[in-house]
């Protein structure tokens, strides 16, 4: 269930996707918090140079891995503004992290994309659960979603006020 403490966390992942998206990145922030509700590691999308696989839960799960022992990852919970992808959510599963909250889906984004005449991404939208099963996964997140939708619409160009040219 959500909380008050998790709606926090997923509002800073919206401030992270918000820079990812004014660095010229896909809207996307995420964050690792400990047990304790302590930020343990932040990041955002980071794929404008070339390297599509800098997913800010990637990074995260490289930093876990390096940094954390595998109870503390066990314990952590991964805060992020959208539904890992397979990639992601592989990474998350090999590494140990725990509880997964997001603020939207998968499959909005995928509705959102479509909507936008957007490509589908080249890796199928497959749900957390179906890669890692078991994991405790929640989200998405009425209203955080919707904010979401507007970051994305900003990136594809939908939404924004007409040029006075």
């Amino acid at each position: 269930m959500i909380q008050d403490a998790d709606r926090k966390y997923l509002e800073h992942c919206l401030t992270l996707a918000e820079e990812a998206l004014v660095a010229g990145d896909e809207p996307f922030g995420s964050l690792l918090v400990s047990a304790e509700g302590e930020v343990l590691f932040e990041d955002r999308n980071r794929i404008a140079g070339g390297d599509a696989t800098r997913h800010p839960e990637f990074a995260i799960a490289r930093w876990a891995a390096e940094h954390l022992a595998p109870a503390e990852r066990a314990a952590a919970t991964v805060y992020t503004s959208g539904e890992h992808c397979p990639m992601c959510a592989a990474a998350h599963g090999w590494v140990g992290l725990g509880r997964i909250v997001y603020a939207s889906s998968a499959e909005q984004l995928v509705g959102w994309l479509a909507a936008l005449g957007v490509a589908p991404p080249p890796v199928a939208p497959l749900p957390i659960q179906t890669i890692v099963p078991g994991l405790t996964v929640e989200g998405p997140v009425a209203g955080l979603d919707a904010r979401v939708h507007a970051l994305h619409r900003r990136r594809h160009g939908a939404g924004q006020p007409a040029s006075p040219d």
